[in-house]
């Protein structure tokens, strides 16, 4: 048997008790009864949000503010073997295929972001047994659509995979949003609303150069106004006593006649190895990782790890591969963070996992319009 669990945390002014219990009519003290067909209310800040009986199953909790939150989850049936993975807030990948015998139960915890766009300089805390305010270190994403959450279907992102490889101990905050550049990043305010909540001993995750390099104007280019901006970012990140990662962007699939991958992103990706020379900054080659990973399934085969018909945006699969790509990055790069890595053994992208022994259960299919941005 085999759930899907989603769990999404939504902001709200006012807190309710964040202990819920599936099973029980009765619940033990202190837990709220969400029994199948409690649907989601304002009053109650909690619920399912839909009435299937079958999964995947989407439940809802209202918490206080943004930040992080610590999830704990009780996994198993006293009747049948179960296999549970768990995603949170827009499709973040928390747990994987959680196997419990029947009659058994598992407890895991993961650690869940939750953000708003109004900027903000101070958050209070808060406290639960079940779903607490933790206090822990961040990786923030900074990027585009490649590596936003996407919302749906058959879309994905190695921001969304990424949480699935760290421990409960550090959290991740994706503030990639699709068609942005350095400059629209800066100019949306969308790196004040980051630079307003990152603070010391956190990471910065710095991909952009898909639609940095559809601009145009005097002064504008990969080495010139582009590089600067990209040590903008990496001044402002340190000058908050947070750490910078500059990320490549990945290749779109453009196969040669050979079968090998063409540079469809000009002088981009050079720019960032430049500028992470020049800064000291860590880099995590995922242009390089992802060519090798395109060509090592082939051009007949590369569409599996992408959205339909799109030569940017990745499945489910895709963003997996990516991600494991990222933390092989953090690895060999000894980055500080990598303590914090599970069930993450060396990746080589030039042999990636078979495709056809992917296994992560994906929503119901619904309309997608494809993501804003190249």
């Amino acid at each position: 048997m085999r759930y899907a669990l989603f769990l999404l945390a939504a902001t709200a002014l006012n807190a309710q008790s964040l202990k819920f219990d599936f099973v029980s009519a009765n619940p033990a003290p202190g837990f709220q009864k969400a029994l199948p067909g409690a649907l989601y209310s304002e009053e109650t800040g909690y619920g399912f949000e839909n009435a299937a009986s079958q999964p995947p199953f989407y439940f809802s909790v209202r918490v206080p503010e943004e930040g992080n939150y610590r999830v704990t989850v009780t996994l198993g049936d006293p009747a049948a073997d179960s296999v549970t993975t768990v995603k949170a807030e827009l499709r973040r990948l928390m747990l994987e295929r959680v196997r419990v015998a029947a009659g058994k139960v598992e407890t895991r915890s993961f650690l869940v972001n939750v953000r708003t766009p109004k900027i903000a300089d101070a958050h209070p805390a808060v406290r639960t047994v079940e779903v607490e305010k933790a206090d822990v270190p961040t990786i923030y994403i900074a990027g585009d659509s490649t590596s936003t959450d996407q919302p749906l279907e058959p879309f994905n992102s190695w921001g969304q995979m990424l949480t699935r490889f760290f421990k409960p101990e550090i959290a991740i905050a994706n503030h990639g949003e699709s068609g942005e550049s350095l400059r629209g990043f800066l100019g949306e305010n969308r790196w004040a609303k980051l630079l307003s909540v990152i603070k010391p001993g956190d990471w910065v995750l710095i991909q952009m150069g898909h639609n940095d390099q559809k601009e145009t104007g005097e002064g504008i280019g990969a080495f010139t106004s582009y590089k600067t901006d990209l040590k903008r970012f990496v001044a402002d990140t340190r000058q908050h006593g947070a750490t910078p990662v500059l990320v490549t962007s990945m290749n779109r699939m453009t196969f040669d006649a050979q079968g090998k991958i063409t540079n469809s992103l000009g002088d981009y990706p050079e720019a960032v190895r430049q500028a992470a020379k020049e800064e000291n900054v860590a880099l995590i080659d995922l242009n390089a990782m992802s060519k090798l990973f395109y060509e090592a399934i082939g051009p007949a085969d590369a569409h599996l790890a992408f959205a339909g018909s799109d030569t940017t945006h990745h499945d489910n699969y895709g963003s997996y591969e990516l991600a494991k790509c990222i933390v092989e990055g953090i690895r060999q790069d000894k980055l500080p963070i990598a303590k914090y890595l599970v069930d993450t053994p060396p990746f080589d992208p030039a042999h990636p996992d078979p495709v056809s022994k992917f296994d992560i259960p994906a929503e119901p299919a619904r309309d997608a319009q494809r993501p804003y941005g190249q």
